[in-house]
């Protein structure tokens, strides 16, 4: 049915449009004829949806100047522009619902007093929508996005956000511009067509009014679907076709989606069973519980029994957990996870970075010296996705990184599986350091319930040395950490410390004189700030050097993501290389170099192989250091509402809609390509990949991802 209106409505509702909006701007003899007392009470607002449709046409052509694709054809840049009109048609009407409204329900005579209070409303709405479009020109620069979660997520937190664009932005001329398209555009739509009409229309006819133009524009928001923006293998011209409000819409609509209505999924028997044979491959793994049985079945009324259903879903949970084999004489070693804001691998020299010369160029020289001299350094690694809290799930859950939101932004995380569970089990201690507020991207409420003790944040740091928008500046951070080391480590208990930095982000500021380039306007960069980030660690491991628990120690700096998404893939995997290190003379004799493939859900499991005891597992990631064959190395990653699984140069991408894409090549060249003729090989992926996910969303939305213990 949908389809239908799809195929009906959208050239209808555009040709209904022009139509009005020529008769609003034209044809005043047909006025009086076609529209009467109440149309011309609509005279107004369409003349503000009109603004709105145009200046979202300028904008789609300022984006797509500036940011098409290389290499993109013409033709489908033309094309973008059809589907385009339809959904820019169906916002430019519904964003100007509110003006209309007013119009059609006012009952009294229009007086000076309430003419200025249309005004007033039509200034305030339209100062946000031209605000938008600011933003929206900002953030596609940034992301090569329309708006999506991460522009959802940002408005919770309005303090960090807008510190941020302060000392970004120059928000002074921004807002005086938006001020003046306001004023302009108001001016012109009322000076045009003043909505002045109360004679000739009841109140009862004005209601059914209403009523008429409140359906016709549902069933026009119906007739948008994902999948007309996306009509493109170009992951980017897509993201031109769309609307930023449309999309900004749906990202907050779908933060917690019904996975099996949205993404490819099997029954519950078959998922279970091959996720089980997957997470088989670990030759450390074994399994203390027999494979899940049967899962139960609707009855009469279409209604699962509940007492059934609970104990299926704890029998399949226990299909999954798996005994990690390990040395139980073996020492507790303390761990130190640093968990890097953006720090990609982008930036490392001894990864490869070279300038655009192709010369030699680093922006990390003291991690570079570490990974030469001290470090077990993973080379082909991956993120799980580009936002900080995809991160967290990824190294400290081991969890994969399911559309929608990240575990942490949902609601059943209050019971989850974590590194913190694992070794808090094995009789560790635990804290967690985070240099911004515990309520931003929910670090407290993440952390504090599974298996950290304490958390101390931006608040606990009486007196910084420095502050960015986003927290306390790396080395505040990072001295800190040593202060409370020393008095875990005087305990004589192992512990578990993990951290989360935030100085490597817009706007790029960082204290003076620990590099030679000074952090003032306009000479803020990214890459200033990476050097900054790689002093900072560079002093932390001068430091720890230096104490009595360096020598019992595992230290790990790993990525939360790349900088930033850039390439046309759906998920553009060259971009979400992170490096991961890890560094203690007792683990590490000497550098390593190790280029398995793996991905966040591996950090978790590496480090607890590295100290070798025993334990039991829910994790999805293996140990990068004991894998052996190629069907154990696997990424599973997320962008936006995709999500996807790679191994052996095959990416299969899944998508709203139950869409499955596959692509090909080596994911560091960047040049993947798409294939509409997957092999064996990818055909197989497909299927792990949509077992592995659909058996996460299974376990979180029931509340079973944590091992039970006897």
């Amino acid at each position: 049915m949908l389809g239908i209106l799809e195929l009906i409505m959208w050239p209808l509702i555009i040709a209904i449009t022009a139509s009005l909006l020529f008769l609003l701007w034209f044809a005043r003899p047909w006025e009086r004829a076609c529209w009467g007392a109440l149309g011309r009470r609509l005279r107004f607002p369409l003349a503000l949806a009109l603004a709105y449709f145009l200046l979202s046409q300028l904008l789609r052509v300022v984006l797509v100047v500036l940011f098409k694709p290389a290499g993109a054809a013409p033709g489908e840049l033309a094309l973008l522009f059809l589907p385009a009109l339809h959904v820019d048609a169906v916002v430019a009407l519904v964003q100007s619902l509110p003006v209309a409204l007013w119009c059609l329900l006012r009952r009294t005579e229009w007086t000076t007093a309430a003419r200025r209070g249309l005004l007033a409303l039509a200034g305030v709405w339209w100062f946000i929508i031209f605000f938008l479009f600011l933003s929206e020109y900002f953030f596609f620069e940034e992301f090569s996005s329309r708006f999506n979660t991460v522009a959802i997520d940002y408005l919770i937190y309005p303090h960090e956000v807008m510190t941020n664009m302060w000392e970004s932005y120059n928000i002074p001329v921004i807002l005086l511009t938006v001020a003046a398209g306001t004023v302009l555009v108001v001016w012109l739509a009322w000076r045009k067509k003043p909505a002045l009409v109360t004679e000739g229309d009841p109140l009862r006819r004005r209601w059914g009014f209403v009523s008429v133009v409140l359906f016709l524009l549902a069933t026009a928001v119906l007739t948008i679907r994902p999948a007309e923006t996306a009509f493109s293998k170009e992951r980017v011209i897509n993201e031109l076709a769309n609307n930023g409000l449309a999309a900004g819409a749906r990202a907050a609509w779908t933060r917690n989606l019904d996975y099996a209505a949205f993404y490819p999924s099997d029954t519950r028997d078959a998922a279970f069973a091959r996720a089980r044979k997957v997470l088989a491959t670990a030759p450390e793994a074994s399994f203390p519980f027999p494979p899940a049985p049967p899962a139960p079945q609707p009855g009469a009324d279409g209604k699962l029994d509940p007492a059934a259903e609970s104990a299926w879903l704890d029998a399949a949970r226990a299909s999954l957990q798996r005994r990690i084999a390990g040395d139980p004489a073996r020492p507790k070693l303390n761990v130190v996870i640093l968990l890097e804001e953006s720090l990609g691998s982008e930036f490392f020299g001894s990864l490869g970075r070279v300038n655009k010369s192709g010369e030699f160029h680093t922006l990390t020289p003291c991690l570079d010296e570490i990974i030469e001299k001290d470090a077990l350094t993973f080379d082909n690694l991956f993120a799980d996705g580009n936002r900080t809290i995809r991160g967290f799930e990824g190294v400290f859950s081991s969890f994969p990184p399911l559309p929608g939101d990240a575990i942490l932004a949902r609601d059943r995380t209050e019971n989850v599986e974590t590194i913190a569970r694992v070794l808090k089990r094995d009789g560790y201690q635990s804290l967690f350091l985070y240099g911004g507020h515990g309520t931003f991207d929910y670090v407290e409420s993440y952390a504090l319930p599974n298996g950290w003790d304490r958390l101390i944040e931006q608040n606990d740091f009486k007196n910084p040395t420095f502050t960015t928008a986003w927290g306390v500046c790396d080395e505040d951070l990072y001295n800190r950490t040593i202060e409370e080391m020393r008095a875990l480590h005087a305990t004589g208990k192992p512990f578990l410390v993990s951290c989360m930095t935030v100085s490597n982000h817009r706007p790029y500021t960082y204290p003076e004189g620990r590099i030679k380039e000074v952090p003032k306007k306009p000479k803020q960069s990214r890459e200033n700030v990476v050097k900054y980030t790689d002093w900072a660690l560079g002093d932390f491991f001068k430091k720890v050097k230096r104490e009595p628990f360096w020598k019992d120690t595992i230290f790990v700096v790993v990525a939360d993501h790349g900088a930033r998404v850039y390439g046309s893939q759906s998920i553009p995997m060259k971009s979400y290389m992170i490096p991961c290190l890890i560094a203690g003379p007792a683990v590490v004799p000497k550098p390593v170099r190790v280029s398995t493939l793996g991905c966040q859900l591996d950090v978790a499991p590496t480090i607890l192989g590295l100290i070798g005891r025993p334990y039991d597992s829910l994790f999805f990631g293996h140990d990068l250091m004991r894998q052996t064959a190629p069907e154990q190395s696997r990424c599973l990653m997320h962008h936006n509402r995709s999500i996807a699984i790679y191994r052996d140069q095959r990416q299969v991408v899944f998508g709203l809609n139950k869409s499955v894409e596959y692509w090909t090549g080596d994911p560091r060249s960047g040049t993947m390509s798409r294939t509409d003729s997957p092999d064996a090989i990818a055909r197989e992926l497909q299927l792990d990949g949509t077992a592995l996910f659909q058996v996460a969303d299974d376990l979180y939305m029931n509340r079973r991802y944590r091992v039970v213990t006897p």
